[in-house]
Parts: structure tokens; C-alpha cells; sequence
């Protein structure tokens, strides 16, 4: 579960954990529909206050790799806003099927994508500023996602 940008709550054998690095390699799951942004300061409450309960405190209750883990703590905290909001809780392999697949293959496609691309001599370049009519760079108006070019190394051709 994040907190804001950089702060990952997550539950290990040592209880509610707050790490500013080593996730960033992992695939995120969005709960928040766009129009509802303004829930995110809500959820980092009650992220907060859902984290020092004694259900996540070691002392209390122990870890368990099938029945109280960080899968569990994050599915609890999903349900526990849900019921805030007054909808029904989902289930372990409901919400693996609506939001965790969906995600993971999304991210096996592009890792596939990113493997082809590599293996055929591909790769990814940044289109370089363009110049508006006052010859001023345009840089701050290039989003990377949507500037990138696949070119062909051995014939420098744009594909």
C-alpha cells in the first residue's frame, strides 16, 4: 500500500514496514478512479490509522505465510476504506482477478514488447526538442511516453 510518492506501507514478519526504497521495480495496482483523486489524502489517513492497529503488530498478532500476511494487510485496508465509503468488501480472489491480473499482464506485455525490441536490434530514442516559431526549444512540452521512436540499428531507419 503507498502512503504518497516514495513510501510504500507493506507487512513482513517484523510488522508494518515504511520503505523509501526497494520497490521500485514493482507493478502498482490504481484503486482510485481519475475524477476521484481527491480520496488519496482520505486513504493516506486512513492508511496511517489502519497501520498501528494491533492486528498488524507483531506482539499481537504473528505473521502467517497463508493466513496474515502482506497480502492480507493490503486486501483488509482495501475492504476497511470500502466499508468507509459504504461498499461491499472484496474477496482474495476477487480482487486478484479485477485489479492484480490485469495488472500483471499488462506489464508481461510490455516486457515481451521490451524484449523483442532489444532482441531485433531495436531501441528507444527521445525525439529531440522542437523549435517553435520564436526559436525557442519546445522541451517542456514533450512528454517522453508519447515522443519515443523505435529505430532499427542496422539501417538507422525510423520504424
Amino acid at each position: 500500500a503507498v502512503l504518497y510518492p516514495g513510501v510504500v506501507y507493506n507487512y513482513t514478519k517484523t510488522g508494518v514496514q515504511k520503505d523509501n526504497l526497494g520497490w521500485e521495480k514493482c507493478i502498482t495496482v490504481p484503486l482510485v478512479q481519475p475524477d476521484m483523486y481527491s480520496l488519496i489524502d482520505q486513504w493516506d489517513q486512513y492508511l496511517e490509522k489502519f497501520s498501528s492497529t494491533q492486528m498488524w503488530d507483531p506482539q499481537c498478532q504473528r505473521f502467517d505465510e497463508e493466513k496474515h500476511n502482506c497480502y492480507n494487510y493490503t486486501l483488509a485496508f482495501i475492504n476497511c476504506v470500502l466499508a468507509t465509503q459504504g461498499k461491499r468488501s472484496l474477496g482474495k480472489d476477487e480482487f486478484t482477478q479485477s485489479f492484480v491480473v490485469p495488472r500483471i499482464k499488462r506489464a508481461s506485455k510490455y516486457r515481451m514488447l521490451c524484449e523483442e525490441i532489444s532482441k531485433n536490434y531495436f531501441y528507444i530514442v527521445e525525439n529531440p526538442p522542437k523549435e517553435t516559431e520564436d526559436g525557442n526549444s519546445d522541451a517542456e512540452n514533450i512528454l517522453p511516453e508519447s515522443c519515443d521512436t523505435a529505430c532499427k540499428l542496422d539501417t538507422k531507419t525510423c520504424a
